[in-house]
């Protein structure tokens, strides 16, 4: 009886082991292959990387944007951008000059 006993206590102590090692096998592959895992790591920075270059052109896009707002101030507008636009906007021009459009 006392035999039967030790051997289940034996039986539990290794069902608990080997449920321990597969919950850190499990953990230890989510840490190399899981979304943010070490695999991934790589990646993120591949995204990120990306992602400051996009907001670097924004930002630069956004100043430039904020610039030609500054020049088209109705207390103030800079004469030269109002012209420029009031000729591509409407397509007036003198007879003597010649209109060349850049693309941005």
């Amino acid at each position: 009886m006392r035999r039967g006993k030790s051997m289940m206590a034996l039986r539990k102590a290794k069902v608990s082991q080997h449920g321990a090692l597969a919950a850190l096998l499990v953990m230890g592959g989510i840490a190399i292959a899981g979304p943010s895992g070490l695999l991934a790591w790589s990646e993120n920075l591949r995204v990120l990387d990306q992602r400051k270059a996009q907001l670097a052109a924004l930002e630069k896009e956004r100043d430039a944007l904020a610039n030609k707002v500054e020049l088209l101030d109705r207390d103030h507008a800079d004469p030269d951008m109002v012209g420029e636009l009031l000729r591509s906007q409407l397509n007036v021009v003198h007879p003597d000059e010649v209109v060349i459009k850049l693309e941005d």
